[in-house]
């Protein structure tokens, strides 16, 4: 696993073994990036939840992000992002919160301009998720919400306030992304 592009192109990235954590591979982090750089040009505030090793949040810093919030639950995990960080140098332009994303979602308090989410793939409730965010002031008009998800859990074209706007497959993984009223 290592960061594509941007400032840390190339460093390896460490990924802790014996959880279920999967990370996103190459072509998908490629796609998702590819994606945002089409339809959006703040990258000043990013929220990566599900975030496993921090790999989505730590290419997002790579590629001219401002600042990254993430947030794991697992403290194998959030102690391997904080390493992550530190071999990246993007310690400074981030913080951890080592707590589900539920309860995240229900003390953050700021609106980001991009949202990732790579929630495990097993998990038939994200919908739920999704418009639990949607509903929070987290999303704003102009955020994008980015989510990727199995190929055999067909989202909804609408959660809350979210619109899916595009989505793309590659293999067994799909990229859905949403944003408030539609447009991109």
């Amino acid at each position: 696993m290592r960061v594509i592009a941007g400032k840390a192109k190339g460093h390896q990235l460490k990924f802790p073994g014996g959880t279920v954590t999967r990370p996103a591979t190459d072509l998908v982090k490629g796609a998702i990036f590819s994606i945002l750089e089409n339809v959006t040009e703040d990258w000043s505030q990013v929220l990566d939840l599900f975030s496993g090793s921090g790999q989505l949040g730590i290419e997002a810093l790579s590629r001219g992000a401002g600042w990254v919030d993430f947030v794991e639950r697992e403290p194998r995990c959030c102690a391997i992002i904080k390493q992550n960080l530190e071999k990246t140098g993007f310690f400074s332009q981030a913080h951890v919160y080592c707590c589900s994303v539920v309860k995240a979602l229900s003390f953050l308090d700021k609106e980001y301009d991009i949202i990732l989410m790579d929630p495990p793939y097993s998990d038939s409730s994200i919908g739920k998720l999704i418009t639990q965010l949607a509903e929070t002031s987290l999303v704003g008009d102009s955020s994008v919400v980015v989510v990727t998800h199995s190929s055999l859990l067909p989202f909804n074209a609408v959660y809350g306030a979210l619109n899916l706007v595009k989505e793309h497959r590659h293999g067994d993984s799909c990229i859905a992304v949403f944003r408030k009223g539609g447009a991109l």
